[in-house]
């Protein structure tokens, strides 16, 4: 394992990350207060509780779902399609770096990101709810398999892009709308019977109903089931990658 690449491209990710900290930090809060205000005060008006939880709280789980799914694809795709873009990337190919360290690299650096906007999320819910987590090494835990999980989705999504507009294609048209049709900010047994069973095909649900469970101990899938489907997509990626960097897809043409 050569390390010294492996923090080679973990910091140079990173570096392109803090240069823009204050959009970092201030774009995830804002966004997270308007969905407090819309979502707590409209209809936090109308639904008291769900599951025994306010409503407010409730979402928590949901919004820091969505925006770490989000982040950990983006980083990660526009990591890897940056130096596919400028050429840059035959010279990585050419290194004596196997796909394995070209792997951690990126995909650490973008789990990184997505793992740290979720904390500024979860910190700035405290300010607009009474929060309570009864797993916290579960809630950590789940945290950080959607940001690894979801950043290797984001590694294939960048090798697989033509273009920017393709790079944009999935995290805008898939994953988002599975991210709110997954149960983020409401649970799936308020839903007429047939939706319950169409949303059961939806990963998203797994993530957020095992994610949920480690704030606030009840969930919407077996927490067993849940781990199961993470790893599982976890196993799928990987497997995608090792492929890719095996046959050269999308890389050497």
């Amino acid at each position: 394992m050569n390390i010294y690449a492996v923090q080679t491209i973990y910091r140079s990710e990173m570096k392109r990350f803090f240069r823009t900290i204050m959009q970092s930090l201030i774009s995830p809060v804002i966004s997270t207060s308007l969905y407090f205000i819309v979502f707590g005060a409209a209809i936090g008006s109308r639904i008291q509780e769900v599951e025994g939880v306010s409503y407010g709280a409730f979402i928590v789980p949901g919004l820091i779902m969505l925006s770490v799914m989000t982040q950990a694809t983006a980083n990660a795709s526009f990591g890897i399609y940056f130096p596919k873009f400028t050429g840059t990337i035959y010279e990585l190919l050419s290194a004596p770096v196997n796909f394995l360290e070209i792997v951690l690299g990126y995909v650490g650096a973008a789990a990184t990101k997505a793992l740290f906007i979720g904390v500024i999320i979860l910190i700035t819910a405290f300010f607009f709810v009474d929060l309570q987590i009864a797993h916290p090494m579960a809630m950590i835990a789940f945290l950080l398999m959607t940001c690894l999980s979801f950043a290797l989705l984001g590694f294939i999504i960048g090798i697989w892009a033509g273009n920017f507009e393709q790079l944009q294609l999935i995290p805008l048209l898939v994953i988002t709308p599975l991210v709110f049709l997954g149960g983020s900010f409401y649970s799936i047994s308020m839903l007429p019977g047939i939706w319950q069973t169409i949303a059961m095909f939806n990963p998203v649900v797994y993530l957020v109903s095992g994610f949920r469970w480690a704030f606030f101990g009840s969930a919407d899938v077996s927490i067993g089931i849940s781990l199961a489907a993470i790893a599982l997509f976890t196993a799928a990626c990987l497997a995608a990658i090792w492929w890719i960097f095996r046959t050269g897809w999308r890389i050497r043409q």
